[in-house]
């Protein structure tokens, strides 16, 4: 886990100038996934998103800890991580918290799409992962997050 990218606050929403804000939250033990994904998502994964936080856990305990702490407007989780995997994981989190931000799952491969929908994910990206892919669904989570409050 990282702290130096840790953040509280509250839900995405547009300000007068129509940027949604976002704090994501990034569950890979692996180092090289979690730049690869921040690479992809940049600051602005969009015209209208902005990531001004992200918090790195490589623990599924510190996932736990840090959505019990709330302030993420979404979160990526790889489900590729041991020995707790974000798919499973994913849908613990969203079993357990009420409201429970959007989370996108990066799944092993394509033909496991089907373990993101048993996971509860609000979206899926599959290694090896394409940026183009992860800076759209970061977009779009942020987006529907700001729509539901």
């Amino acid at each position: 886990m990282s702290d130096s990218h840790a953040a509280a606050g509250h839900a995405s929403t547009p300000v007068a100038d129509g940027v949604h804000r976002v704090r994501v939250l990034l569950y890979s033990d692996d180092i090289t996934t979690r730049d690869a994904v921040r690479a992809a998502a940049g600051r602005r994964p969009a015209r209208d998103v902005e990531v001004v936080a992200w918090r790195e856990c490589a623990t599924a305990e510190a996932v736990i800890e840090a959505m019990d702490e709330g302030g993420y407007d979404l979160a990526v989780l790889d489900g590729e991580t041991s020995p707790v995997g974000g798919l499973g994981l994913c849908r613990q989190l969203k079993n357990e918290i009420f409201r429970c931000p959007p989370i996108l799952v990066l799944t092993g491969r394509p033909q496991d799409a089907w373990l993101a929908g048993w996971s509860l994910a609000d979206d899926a990206v599959p290694h090896p992962l394409d940026p183009i892919a992860v800076a759209e669904a970061i977009a779009r989570l942020a987006r529907e997050r700001a729509r539901v409050g």
